[in-house]
């Protein structure tokens, strides 16, 4: 019976989270790991993103649109996150985020340059576990540029495995383990284990902080007053923000009283550092590095006040020695009998066996151990790469009423037609670091495998992307953040079907859903019909259609002298969706005779470009 219990516990933690009972999803692993470099934070006037906003100038610029870490956690509108951050002693940076070359430093692309792993997670966040792998010497940032650089397309990418730095196991293992004991109350377990054969000195700062929505001037939903955070007792920190409540974060006691230090500063841009003026306030964001690095003390605030705050903890580990600081973030309204203590390991190890059990169910059928391990840590990377996602278009083109005005024909750069485009969801993404926003087609697909761990989930996302603040007027999806104009494979119809059938049986399956999805379809396959058939033939043409990169031109540019595309992708698509759309229509006409008209046309309309074709 017990087991029977614990393999339903993360369904039941599911119920509660669609049925508004008890918000078990409110926090998860939904912080990016890449916002440097990204489209939203890029205000330049070429439209160079990578430029605008570097690795460089991570640690000392606040973001606009949202937040990164190494390994971290967040809340669903990202207001208030948590991340470890690393030093070696060698390092010139404090490792806080991760580091990959941009588009223009790799001799193929972007490409992130560590070896950081997702090992479990489940559904509600109950419990999810990373790896990342810290060498021991000076990280090679300048090497990994260089080198790359030096290198041709024809040549293979030199990877932080071609530097030596892991020679002879001389790096850190850091594991980073999340459960929760209620909806907003996370456990969290930093475990460093050293794997080289010598003594190493490891610096540890599990950090906290507030999302900057204050300094903006902007109007729209999610800017907030400025949120405050404060050292209230040893190795306490009491946290307020208007829209989330009072959470109180607590560190363990250090062993043998080797209490770690509480450093505070503000999560505001260093522009000393970036623009030569002083800032309003003297604590900034890169204080930390700042003090732990150079020594520099008055870089953080003595009174410990704040909207960003760490605990410095100073380790020397020996050759294959663990260590491990606990610490536990809670709503004021949560407050544990006991924040640590036996209580705290049973919470691990009973989160750790749900989700065991939970597995156990989504893989039966799965022979051999090391298949279902294979298995499990692929549901484990879908998880980790849901993030909160912040784009509104509008303000984007415009600018923030207190920032300074973007460029003029900035909406000329990329996106100036979406302006409708208001993001603030967590999304599924194809990555954390490369990809670090939603591509449409991309995220169809995820919906497949997502539907068995989370059907709701799943649901909930497909039909967002057919919403009117994503869908634009015309019908278009927007594709990906990069250009919302371009065209990606017309696959939502087919994962929306997909889903419907995978989650639940015959006479029992979320037709709602399937009528819902089919009407916003109708828009989009209309807009596929008006627009890239240019010659009202049923051939279809243009676009980002399912070979990527490969051609040998660009299929979304127009052609010279008014020529123009007959694809076969394209049109096998079309064929594909207009199958798809009949199939939904005879389903959803089970019910309501009025569909079978629409099945009628969608297999007329197959014919026709069978016929084309």
């Amino acid at each position: 019976m017990a087991r029977s219990n614990a393999q339903l516990a993360e369904d039941r933690r599911l119920a509660e989270s669609e049925a508004r009972e008890r918000n078990w999803q409110r926090w998860g692993p939904y912080l990016p790991e890449r916002q440097w470099g990204t489209v939203r934070e890029d205000y330049s006037d070429d439209g160079e993103v990578w430029r605008h906003f570097t690795h460089e100038q991570a640690r000392s610029r606040a973001y606009r649109w949202g937040e990164d870490g190494l390994l971290g956690l967040t809340d669903r509108e990202c207001r208030l996150c948590f991340a470890p951050a690393l030093w070696n002693g060698r390092d010139p940076i404090l490792k806080e985020r991760l580091f990959g070359l941009s588009n223009g430093e790799g001799n193929h692309g972007e490409d992130v340059k560590e070896l950081y792993y997702y090992l479990d997670a489940t559904p509600t966040g109950s419990y999810c576990k990373a790896l990342y792998k810290y060498p021991q010497a000076a990280f090679p940032y300048q090497e990994l540029v260089d080198e790359n650089a030096r290198r041709g397309r024809g040549d293979r990418e030199y990877e932080i495995t071609d530097t030596g730095v892991f020679e002879s196991g001389r790096y850190f293992d850091g594991e980073v383990e999340y459960a929760k004991a209620g909806p907003n109350d996370i456990l969290m377990r930093i475990t460093a284990t050293n794997r080289g054969d010598e003594r190493a000195e490891l610096h540890v700062l599990p950090t906290a902080w507030f999302r900057n929505t204050w300094i903006w001037g902007c109007r729209h939903e999610g800017c907030t007053l400025k949120p405050r955070l404060e050292v209230t007792g040893p190795g306490t920190v009491t946290m307020d923000q208007e829209t989330l409540g009072r959470f109180v974060w607590r560190i363990e006691s250090g062993e043998g009283g080797d209490d770690p230090t509480m450093l505070v500063t503000e999560n505001e841009t260093n522009t000393r550092q970036l623009y030569g003026h002083d800032c309003y306030t003297p604590y900034v964001k890169d204080a930390f590095h700042r003090r732990v690095i150079e020594g520099e003390e008055a870089a953080v605030n003595p009174e410990g006040v704040g909207t960003k705050a760490a605990a410095w903890c100073r380790w020397e580990l020996e050759p294959g020695e663990s260590r491990t600081v606990r610490l536990r973030l809670h709503a004021e309204d949560e407050t544990p009998g006991e924040a640590f203590g036996d209580s705290f390991d049973r919470i691990f190890d009973e989160r750790i066996e749900e989700a065991d059990r939970y597995y156990d169910r989504v893989l039966e059928g799965v022979e051999g151990e090391e298949r279902r391990r294979v298995g499990r840590a692929a549901y484990a990377g879908l998880l980790w790469t849901k993030q909160f996602y912040q784009y509104v278009v509008a303000d984007w083109l415009d600018g923030d009423a207190a920032m300074p005005e973007p460029p003029a024909g900035r909406g000329a750069i990329r996106n100036g037609d979406w302006r409708h485009v208001y993001c603030r969801d967590v999304l599924s993404m194809p990555d954390k670091w490369e990809y670090p926003w939603f591509a449409a087609w991309d995220l169809a697909f995820h919906m497949i495998p997502m539907a068995r761990l989370d059907p709701a989930f799943a649901k909930r996302q497909l039909i967002r992307l057919l919403r009117e603040w994503y869908m634009h007027p015309n019908g278009q999806l927007p594709a990906y953040e990069f250009d919302f104009s371009d065209v990606n494979p017309p696959v939502h119809a087919w994962a929306c079907l997909r889903v419907y059938q995978m989650t639940g049986e015959p006479g029992e399956r979320d037709r709602a859903f399937l009528a819902s999805a089919f009407q916003k379809l109708l828009l989009n396959f209309t807009w596929w019909v008006n627009r890239k058939d240019p010659r009202g033939k049923n051939l279809f043409a243009g676009g980002f259609l399912g070979l990527d990169n490969i051609g040998v031109f660009d299929r979304s540019e127009g052609l010279p002298d008014g020529g123009h595309l007959e694809q076969a992708d394209g049109t096998a698509w079309m064929a594909f969706y207009c199958l798809t759309m009949l199939s939904i229509a005879l389903e959803l006409a089970e019910d309501e005779q009025a569909y079978e008209d629409m099945a009628s046309k969608f297999f007329e309309h197959f014919v026709h470009i069978v016929d084309a074709m």
